[in-house]
């Protein structure tokens, strides 16, 4: 008798070459609408299935997670980041919890550098103002903003997406600065010319532009307040492609309203789909919709890992990308 397929949910829609690989070898249960589900229709869905699949707009929080049915020993998050994942309950659930590490560090990287060069250069107001058919025309003192060449960015986290946004950025002459939980190795370090900060305070007052890649945890929740914002100089620039929840946004807004701070380009906000009002009346600001791992390419990638720890862990294996509670 052949042996029945392990059930998965899968709560939004996936790119068309991933869900048709997950129907092959799982019974997949898709979202075709890929309307974001509510708590309880995630858990009426898991209904005899053995593995969730969701992604960072579901909030997989305790109270969810005591509702899932005893069926589900799997949360085979797509994508990296988990902080939308209560591991405490999964832990103590006995339900094992995923990601998709690797396979978004360059796209992410790539975002990164796009901000830094798009925020100085005033990109998103010189395009509005195209688009709004007000534009006179070339003049000497038109639109100045400011060169990255010969500044100093201030990397927060050094990992694998850190170091990739390092390497760029020396092709643009930047030089390379960071904080990080702990120092990187020497020889890393001499490859990237980065230097290391212990202090993140005393870093940030000393530079030009800051890059937020490090992970949304207890601890950096909030890590950018408005006490650590006010440290930059008037000439910065702050870049977020990691979590909106790392930065203080209503600060941050006030602060660039100000001219206290000179300019964001932002990716990822602290309330996700909501955005600080302040923030989308400024003109210093660029902004965009969480578009950091939104490559065809990386995508597909993301969806492959998910079906590797699936296949892995009901083949009873151990997961490559298991999950363990920060």
């Amino acid at each position: 008798m052949a042996k029945r397929k392990p059930v998965i949910v899968v709560t939004r829609r996936l790119p068309r070459d991933v869900e048709t690989r997950m129907m092959e070898l799982f019974e997949a249960r898709l979202n075709p609408t890929d309307v974001a589900m509510s708590a309880k229709r995630i858990v009426d869905t898991c209904d005899g299935a053995q593995v969730l699949v969701p992604t960072v707009t579901d909030r997989i929080d305790a109270d969810l997670i005591a509702k899932l049915p005893e069926t589900v020993t799997l949360i085979a998050n797509f994508g990296v980041g988990v902080s939308h994942i209560d591991l405490e309950a999964a832990t103590a659930r006995k339900i094992v919890v995923t990601n998709t590490p690797g396979v978004l560090t360059d796209d992410t990287a790539d975002m990164a550098a796009c901000l830094l060069l798009a925020a100085p250069r005033r990109l998103g107001e010189g395009e509005r103002l195209i688009r709004s058919g007000n534009w006179d025309g070339w003049a000497p003192t038109f639109m100045i903003g400011h060169r990255i060449s010969e500044k100093r960015l201030g990397i927060i986290g050094m990992g694998r997406i850190g170091q990739a946004l390092a390497r760029r950025v020396r092709g643009f002459g930047m030089t390379v600065h960071y904080h990080n939980r702990r120092r990187l190795h020497l020889d890393i370090e001499k490859e990237l010319e980065a230097t290391y900060w212990d202090d993140l305070d005393q870093m940030l007052a000393h530079m030009d532009f800051i890059s937020i890649n490090c992970p949304h945890t207890k601890e950096t929740h909030h890590l950018l307040s408005e006490e650590r914002l006010s440290l930059l100089k008037s000439h910065a620039f702050v870049v977020n492609t990691a979590r909106g929840e790392i930065i203080d946004e209503v600060a941050l807004a006030r602060l660039l309203a100000s001219g206290k701070i000179a300019g964001a380009g932002l990716d990822v906000y602290e309330r996700e789909p909501a955005i600080e009002p302040t923030l989308l009346e400024l003109d210093n600001v660029v902004l965009a919709p969480h578009l950091g791992s939104a490559t065809r390419e990386g995508r597909i990638a993301m969806g492959e890992k998910v079906i590797v720890n699936i296949k892995s862990f009901v083949d009873h294996h151990r997961p490559p990308d298991r999950v363990f509670e920060i």
